[in-house]
């Protein structure tokens, strides 16, 4: 059995989207993953983020942690903040959904997840924090 792990944590600036997409990608590498996993890899994490970012704390800073592991051909990861949380689970998953309709932001970030991941798990407690957790199978 092969296994890997990692973790990063980042400040809440919009560039560190970018920069956990990178990191995302390269961590990937070792699986030798297709061009479209890669991109479906960085697409969901690049989500994650985004919601940590914009709305774990609610456009003030924070820390955004990123761990990332590998267990044979499949791999995880988990984006957590120690913000806001989220008050409904159930209704931010729904499509089109958003808490930042001002923003005009599109509610799909969950949707989008979910569809580039084969699992997705979300654990949040309001005033607590939000953790999302990713996994693909790759081979």
């Amino acid at each position: 059995m092969y296994k890997n792990n990692m973790k990063i944590e980042f400040t809440t600036v919009s560039d560190n989207e970018r920069f956990a997409r990178t990191v995302a990608a390269a961590f990937v590498l070792e699986l030798d993953p297709t061009i479209d996993q890669i991109s479906e890899i960085k697409t969901a994490v690049s989500e994650a983020v985004t919601n940590a970012i914009i709305h774990g704390y609610d456009g003030g800073e924070g820390i955004v942690t990123m761990e990332g592991s590998i267990c044979d051909d499949t791999i995880e990861f988990a984006i957590s903040d120690s913000g806001v949380g989220i008050p409904d689970i159930r209704r931010a998953r729904e499509p089109l959904f958003t808490g930042k309709p001002e923003m005009e932001r599109s509610g799909m970030g969950f949707t989008i997840m979910e569809t580039f991941m084969d699992s997705v798990d979300v654990e949040s407690e309001v005033g607590k924090g939000t953790r999302i957790t990713m996994s693909k199978r790759l081979k």
